[in-house]
């Protein structure tokens, strides 16, 4: 079991606070590990009884009834026995709670979620409540209102290098070349060849992610073009491009009309399921935001050449990907950087826009970043 002590700092920092703390990410980058084991174990080491954690895994069919938010309710405030004591509730995947009719009132828009279970159970005086999920959707802004002042978010990514790394047997080169090669996700540490590790990583898509996606969206029909979607972003990822350019490409390319607002929909569906990242421009010379073009990175590497059949290993790109991932999970807010300049080609004034990789925002702190895997070009060099 790996430590994962960014994140279980995070939450020991939030412990008792008096707010739920919501734990996001993609589906199998450990946190229900961090939330059921992890935390769990350290809580125990601080005097912790058993029976003060109560737990429910939403995702598991045994627990099937409390999807039904009356009933996760109720199990939980039947557990709560002692006033004098401390309970931490833990609830893992609460994305699967149902919405359903309040059976108290005839008004058919009267409707009962694991929103109203959530803040019903921050009312109890002697609890600490925790929950996982897998879907940004239970963050949209309407929930986000709801618990305005209430919840810390704590995003759990897959492995980052330096952890896969601490668990890696072998050198730091070979680390790497596996880690941009196969991703972070905390199984691929114990499958030892390729074939298990390409296994793995396909099965989460299609059985995991891509189920999930049409299933919460209702996608009849255009399951191709979803999945499509998902190789063309995987085969240019770090390239600019904007859902115009990605409705050209299926028209060009795959003989398909694909309107661009469902191409822009569908990534927003690929964003809420944490498959993927959207990086937009910034003009650092004027300061503002450029809507279009953007460009989206992979939240983890060995989804993305999984997706393509590892027949494309870039590493240049890949480190790209990984960078951009290191540094929002360090905390900062990350651009893509555009600097207008004007330069004399053949006695004419000319402009161009050149692109810094990553404008990286922390407070009033900035950073641009470069990714070259080599600068042994002096041209290159020189260019960078």
């Amino acid at each position: 079991m790996l430590p994962r002590n960014q994140y279980l700092k995070k939450l020991i920092d939030l412990k008792d606070n008096g707010r739920v703390k919501i734990i996001t990410g993609l589906r199998r980058s450990g946190k229900s590990v961090l939330l059921l084991e992890i935390y769990r174990d350290y809580l125990i080491g601080e005097g912790i009884q058993p029976e003060q954690i109560i737990s429910v895994a939403l995702d598991d069919l045994s627990n099937a009834r409390y999807r039904n938010p009356m009933e996760l309710d109720d199990f939980f405030r039947k557990k709560i026995t002692d006033g004098t004591k401390k309970y931490y509730l833990f609830i893992d995947e609460i994305q699967m709670v149902s919405e359903i009719q309040n059976p108290y009132v005839d008004d058919p828009d009267a409707k009962i979620g694991f929103v109203d279970v959530v803040i019903g159970l921050m009312k109890i005086r002697n609890a600490d409540v925790y929950i996982t999920g897998s879907n940004s959707k239970m963050l949209s802004s309407d929930i986000l209102t709801q618990f305005r002042d209430r919840g810390d978010e704590i995003r759990v990514f897959p492995l980052s290098f330096a952890e896969f790394y601490d668990a890696y047997e072998g050198d730091k080169r070979e680390a790497w070349q596996d880690y941009y090669t196969y991703g972070g996700m905390p199984v691929v540490l114990s499958l030892d060849t390729h074939e298990k590790k390409s296994k793995y990583l396909r099965d989460l898509f299609e059985r995991t992610y891509l189920k999930d996606i049409i299933e919460r969206n209702k996608i009849l029909n255009n399951e191709e073009v979803l999945a499509t979607l998902l190789d063309v972003i995987a085969s240019g990822v770090g390239a600019l491009t904007n859902p115009s350019k990605l409705s050209n490409i299926f028209k060009s390319e795959r003989g398909v009309t694909v309107a661009p607002d469902t191409v822009d929909r569908y990534l927003g569906f690929f964003i809420d399921s944490y498959l993927i990242q959207k990086a937009v421009r910034y003009d650092v010379k004027g300061r503002k935001y450029i809507k279009t073009p953007s460009k989206y990175y992979y939240t983890d590497p060995g989804l993305r050449n999984a997706r393509l059949g590892f027949r494309q290993i870039e590493e240049t790109h890949l480190m790209e990907n990984v960078l951009y991932n290191d540094l929002i999970r360090r905390g900062y807010d990350v651009d893509v950087g555009v600097v207008e300049i004007a330069t004399m080609e053949d006695g004419k004034k000319v402009r161009k826009q050149l692109e810094v990789d990553f404008v990286v925002n922390r407070g009033n702190d900035r950073y641009y970043i470069q990714s070259a895997l080599t600068i042994a070009d002096p041209e290159k060099k020189k260019r960078k």
